[in-house]
């Protein structure tokens, strides 16, 4: 008889966090589709009723602790444990870094890098008990590679990067897994929700005209993004590699894997002419 399995999913209202769920779900996970904002839930919880779906709606806050350990003791006392936490909430923003200030960047942190830790300290005692279970922590191909104006984003996501290296090295004893999700541009409502530094909606910043072709061309990139699907259907086949260690890093979409690509054979210079022409259209950066 296979065992159940537990799934706690985090940002679950849309995009990734929400086709993760479904995923998961129709594919023997008994999933806890969390959000900050149950009244986003309308959408999963009917998709739910209509295919039963083993996915159970709640309420979870990463920036509130109360609300996290709320959640995963709920979870725990339902379901006695928990195998699989995909830490997806979170949110992108745009501004030069001249433009945001310290408590804009403080803000993205509290929810993409510290909401992740908060989590992750919620269910590692339980997962050590276990002896078992596997932490996926969404990043970005923007942890890696920072686009023009997007510095507080790409430094959460930076940071996630290295607290995620570092995390394997101390649970792997455990029998926990630790996975990175990098995808590049992803067709979602994500640029819709992009918050703008204060400071870059002046219209005699310094930098508004680069800073609207930038904001220009990324919601065209936007429209032709990879699906949220393709996102979710790595994370399954990553959590569920039965003959073989899961890899630390799983990239998603073509356009990422392009851009790592080019990031390697390429110097710093060469690597800056290369972003500035495609995402200003302009040759100006490039004497």
């Amino acid at each position: 008889m296979q065992q159940k399995k537990i799934a706690l999913v985090t940002g679950s209202s849309s995009g990734i966090g929400f086709e993760t769920s479904l995923l998961l779900a129709r594919n023997g996970f008994s999933t806890y589709a969390t959000m900050r904002n149950l009244e986003k839930s309308f959408k999963i919880i009917d998709i739910t009723k209509r295919d039963n779906l083993p996915i159970e709606v709640l309420r979870l806050d990463v920036t509130d602790e109360n609300s996290i350990k709320g959640a995963v003791n709920n979870i725990i006392e339902k379901e006695g444990q928990i195998d699989v936490v995909v830490n997806n909430a979170g949110y992108g923003s745009t501004g030069a870094v001249e433009d945001f200030s310290i408590d804009e960047i403080k803000s993205q942190f509290e929810t993409n890098f510290f909401g992740v830790i908060r989590v992750i300290q919620s269910v590692l005692p339980l997962m050590r008990n276990q002896k078992r279970g596997t932490i996926v922590n969404i990043s970005s191909i923007g942890g890696r590679i920072p686009f023009p104006f997007s510095p507080s984003y790409a430094s959460t996501k930076f940071a996630l990067e290295g607290l995620s290296e570092a995390l394997q090295y101390e649970v792997e004893q455990f029998g926990i897994k630790i996975i990175l999700i990098e995808p590049g541009i992803i067709k979602t409502n994500f640029p819709d929700n992009i918050k703008r530094a204060k400071k870059a909606m002046d219209p005699n910043s310094p930098y508004g005209n680069l800073l609207q072709r930038r904001v220009n061309k990324t919601k065209n990139m936007f429209v032709n993004g990879t699906p949220p699907e393709e996102v979710a259907k790595v994370i399954l086949k990553a959590v569920t590699s039965q003959n073989k260690e899961p890899d630390l890093r799983y990239v998603v979409g073509s356009d990422a894997k392009l851009l790592l690509e080019k990031r390697r054979n390429m110097q710093d210079r060469e690597f800056l002419r290369l972003m500035s022409k495609n995402i200003f259209d302009s040759e100006h950066m490039e004497k």
